[in-house]
């Protein structure tokens, strides 16, 4: 067991509000660097309020700090590269080069021999003349993109047009659009030495965003066990320390990834009450290089995303649920599809459940 260790998290928001709990219940201090005074971390944590790129702030984390950690991918590589030599930084920054650009993981996804869907990078409208409609295809931005923002869905001349404004604004990634069956995630964690993987999660989206996650997914066994393999393949190439989600499709007998996020995922939160460890207690756990445990699911459970525009249906469906786990992240402003919260039902009818 690691005595008690300051532990410096980069971002202040509900992931770094989690991550902060977790490790507080484990004995340690917490300092969260956020642009954002009042941001959710600031109600378990000190928050040095900063830029996330501050070299100047980092260093004055750092130099508080025993080991340090990001809660999300968007972290200037570049200035934790600056301060990586007065710190334990045990995920490193080549992760996050990698989850930070679309080309640079496609690239390092096909070398971990996982499957993908079919791509080819684009680097300017040139690259889309003579385009073929025969198949349907989505250009994603190569960097800065998230929630649906930064992408083109490729069906006629006008989606087309806007696809090359965008190709002449920054590098791409041009992929087939894949019919697929369902979407799923796996979070696996690492210590350096050894990982522990969580059930293969069921992810619905409204409007780009996460609507609901089912654990576990509604799919075979074969195939679980095949998203899982994929997930253990990546976390060993990336020498993984802390958590890592995968995103995939299940597309009839084949699992394609499609993206990797360096950190606790939002389609992963009902593991604090699901599991036995969540996959913010295997974070802090990883990152600190200690022993990991066999992740354990207590029973089929259901998470919902609350959004701003949910605030009210929360009231009534927690009233109709009270059994269910409500999360609130101390948001001050309810603003249209931000994300307030979460709730967790432990239940086998996971169709019946919506807000």
């Amino acid at each position: 067991m690691t005595l008690s260790k300051t532990i410096g998290i980069i971002g202040g928001g509900q992931l770094g509000q989690m991550m902060a709990i977790a490790a507080i219940y484990r004995g340690h201090k917490v300092i969260t660097l956020d642009p954002v005074a009042d941001c959710p971390a600031s109600r378990v944590s000190e928050v040095i309020v900063a830029d996330y790129a501050d070299v100047e702030a980092l260093r004055t984390l750092v130099e508080r700090c025993d080991v340090l950690t990001y809660e999300f991918e968007n972290v200037d590589a570049a200035s934790l590269d600056a301060v990586a030599d007065k710190v334990l930084l045990p995920q490193g920054t080549d992760l996050l080069r990698i989850s930070q650009n679309r080309i640079a993981e496609k690239n390092f996804l096909k070398q971990a021999g996982v499957g993908l869907a079919p791509y080819r990078v684009i680097t300017s409208s040139s690259d889309l003349s003579d385009y073929d409609f025969a198949t349907k295809r989505v250009l994603k931005t190569a960097t800065g993109g998230y929630d649906g923002h930064g992408q083109v869905v490729i069906h006629d001349e006008a989606s087309l047009a806007q696809a090359k404004v965008l190709a002449d604004q920054t590098d791409c990634v041009l992929e087939d659009f894949v019919p697929f069956d369902m979407e799923i995630s796996v979070l696996v964690s690492g210590n350096g030495r050894e990982l522990t993987v969580f059930p293969v999660q069921e992810n619905s989206h409204r409007n780009n965003i996460l609507a609901k996650t089912i654990v576990p997914a509604r799919i075979s066994k074969n195939l679980a066990e095949k998203a899982v393999q994929m997930a253990r393949k990546i976390a060993t190439d990336l020498q993984l320390f802390g958590t890592l989600c995968i995103e995939m499709f299940v597309a009839g007998s084949t699992i394609l990834v499609n993206e990797i996020a360096p950190r606790p995922h939002n389609s992963g939160h009902y593991s604090i009450e699901a599991c036995n460890f969540s996959q913010f207690d295997t974070h802090i756990l990883g990152i600190l290089g200690e022993a990991l445990p066999k992740i354990q699911l207590h029973a089929p459970a259901i998470m919902l995303n609350v959004l701003g525009q949910d605030m009210e249906v929360v009231q009534r469906f927690m009233a109709k649920h009270p059994q269910a786990h409500l999360h609130l992240y101390g948001k001050a402003e309810a603003k249209h599809n931000r994300k307030m919260g979460h709730i967790t039902l432990l239940t086998e009818q996971v169709d019946e459940v919506v807000l």
